[in-house]
């Protein structure tokens, strides 16, 4: 089978297509023909090496030599135990818990990872979804139940986490407010923003409003203006953002709820999560969210797609056409 191969650290050069052995599904695996898949922040920081932290366990060169965390495509083969999926079924999961591997023609998974795609969506669609989705649902719903009216504000909002979070936040009935580079904030607005803001004209911490829930992806205040942005009994939720401001919220953002009404902090991130990916498909379903698909590369694109995603021309998510559908 054909995959997207990388031997070493670096920019999106050290991409290469070539032939590789097509894995075997074992107990409880199954093997997925991958129709398409799409990049996401992990991918970009496997691939450069940068942060540091990103190199293990090889930090001389790569491990795991396939990227790509999304897939989308079809049950081609199951191996024995396997009794929720039977070939030709159409699934999507996130395969970042289980060694990566998502830019190739087929994909081993086990099958407690996968979920049904959607049969609204694409597969080109449902593969913007996995990882990207279920970090905006954990963001909106893990630690606050969204009620009608309630004031969000999404940092980060024009990338892939970011889209889906304003859709969930406004399917609930919710005031959102995104924040993002000013040639993004028309796509914000027509997934449904309330409100936008150029965060290189202002900045959402120095405004004066508050929230009940933010959704951070980017990361880049401080946890005393976190704590002034919050209504009481508010949530600001960091999915994503520079690593070091990552691990100290991870650090000081427990003490910091501690002394107050709010809460701080990451949450704990389950890949396919089953009642995560069930709220996910149930709002696709009733046409409440929908993926963001910027643009579609093919697999012999992908370097061009790469450099795409690290200038952050991008709005929504980056799709990497794996194989044709049915073949």
């Amino acid at each position: 089978m054909r995959a997207v191969t990388y031997r070493e650290y670096g920019p999106p050069d050290v991409l290469g297509v070539q032939e590789v052995p097509t894995p075997i599904p074992g107990e409880g695996e199954v093997l997925v023909r991958v129709v398409a898949s799409s990049i996401n922040d992990y991918d970009w920081h496997l691939l450069t090496g940068k942060p540091w932290v990103n190199r293990a366990p090889g930090f001389t060169r790569p491990v795991n030599t396939v990227l790509g965390s999304d897939i989308a495509g079809y049950v081609e083969a199951v191996g024995t135990a396997v009794r929720r999926f039977a070939p030709g079924d159409e699934v999507y999961a996130d395969m970042s818990p289980h060694g990566f591997g998502a830019f190739a023609e087929n994909a081993v998974v086990p099958q407690a990872a996968l979920s049904r795609k959607p049969e609204s969506l694409t597969f080109e669609q449902a593969a913007a979804v996995p990882q990207a989705g279920e970090l905006a649902v954990m963001a909106c719903t893990r630690w606050r139940t969204l009620e009608p009216g309630d004031a969000v504000l999404v940092n980060g909002a024009g990338g892939g986490t970011g889209t889906f979070a304003v859709q969930i936040a406004k399917a609930a009935g919710a005031q959102v407010t995104a924040v993002d580079a000013a040639w993004k904030l028309d796509g914000l607005t027509a997934v449904g923003a309330d409100h936008v803001l150029d965060y290189q004209r202002e900045d959402f911490a120095t405004l004066g409003e508050t929230y009940d829930l933010i959704v951070d992806v980017a990361s880049h205040r401080s946890l005393r203006a976190y704590r002034r942005c919050l209504r009481p009994g508010g949530v600001c939720a960091i999915t994503g953002g520079a690593l070091p401001r990552v691990f100290w919220a991870m650090a000081a953002g427990p003490l910091t709820s501690a002394f107050g009404d709010v809460k701080i902090g990451l949450p704990f991130w389950k890949p396919n999560d089953p009642d995560e990916m069930a709220t996910l498909a149930r709002l696709i379903d009733r046409a409440e969210v929908a993926p963001v698909v910027d643009s579609i590369y093919e697999m012999d694109e992908i370097a061009d797609a790469f450099r795409r995603f690290g200038a952050q021309q991008h709005t929504g998510k980056i799709v990497i056409a794996i194989t044709p559908e049915g073949t």
